[in-house]
């Protein structure tokens, strides 16, 4: 009987992390690490494994508080959506007013954290993350199409974040990292937000998959911005930035892995559905890991 009495408080406990992990969106905030740690690798003279545990906290602090604020300003909106409408807050498991305090605090503690033990310049982009996101794409949401463009320049900062912890500074290859995720992400984007068009029909989010009934837009877009990928992908090696015993599998790989990107949003684009949606999707998650860790082990040899 105590054992149960006691092991009641624990469960609720554990529920209560869990909640807050799913309002933080635990997932994403690891594929936010992951591409932070590759500019961090890719940049850094030497390797300061403190430096990097400092600049991932501090950016995983940010990251959670961005995705809770950004559930909590949504809350509403992801009352109506199937695909969300169990999240901690529509669901009641956690108060806005908690879901605020939370989200806003984790926010601050990040950015000065990252301020204090990493440098400014860091902390500023992760500040430009979250204000960005929170002020600038999810109003537009509900606004234009062009919302999504715009949201995928928060979503490409964080590696900026780790070529900002490594050396201070902003060099050519972070801002090809940059453009690398920002074009990864709209294909990514458009494959999701056409599996759940009618999702975010119901929400009142003005996305390209809402409004093209056929989707034809939609999978051009995923076509034209893979092509565009595949440009910057190889820019690293045209603009000498891989060594010479690296060059030619460096080349080779993004090559490969572009292509598979590109087909996939071609059988998207001849054969549209939410099979072919999912495929893309799931492509575009191998490609960053596979394309990330490239450029990290070319970059570094």
């Amino acid at each position: 009987m105590t054992s149960a009495v006691l092991a009641a408080p624990a469960r609720r406990s554990l529920v209560a992390v869990r909640d807050y992990l799913e309002l933080s969106k635990a997932r994403i905030v690891v594929m936010v690490l992951i591409t932070t740690a590759a500019g961090y690798v890719m940049a850094a003279p030497r390797i300061d494994a403190l430096a990097l545990l400092n600049a991932l906290l501090g950016t995983a602090l940010v990251a959670a508080g961005t995705n809770a604020l950004n559930q909590y300003v949504e809350r509403e909106h992801d009352a109506k959506m199937r695909r969300t409408r169990l999240r901690p807050l529509p669901d009641g498991r956690i108060t806005p007013r908690a879901a605020l305090l939370f989200s806003a605090a984790i926010a601050v503690i990040g950015t000065l954290y990252l301020g204090l033990l990493v440098n400014w310049l860091t902390a500023a982009l992760g500040a430009l993350t979250l204000t960005s996101y929170i002020f600038v794409y999810t109003p537009l949401k509900r606004v234009s199409t062009a919302c999504t463009i715009i949201g995928a320049v928060p979503g490409a900062i964080p590696p900026l974040m780790g070529f900002a912890a490594a050396t201070g500074t902003l060099t050519a290859a972070a801002w090809i990292a940059f453009g690398i995720l920002f074009f990864w992400q709209l294909p990514h984007f458009m494959a999701i937000s056409w599996i759940y068009r009618e999702d975010y029909g119901r929400a009142g989010f003005v996305m390209t998959s809402v409004r093209d009934a056929d989707g034809v837009a939609t999978a051009r877009q995923a076509v034209l911005f893979s092509l565009a990928l595949l440009a910057v992908s190889i820019a690293p090696a045209v603009l000498g930035m891989i060594g010479a015993v690296y060059l030619a599998v460096y080349l080779a790989g993004a090559l490969v892995f572009g292509a598979t990107f590109i087909a996939a949003a071609l059988r998207f684009f001849f054969r549209r559905s939410n099979h072919t949606a999912m495929r893309l999707f799931m492509t575009s998650n191998l490609y960053l890991i596979a394309i990330m860790l490239l450029l990290v082990v070319s970059i570094r040899s």
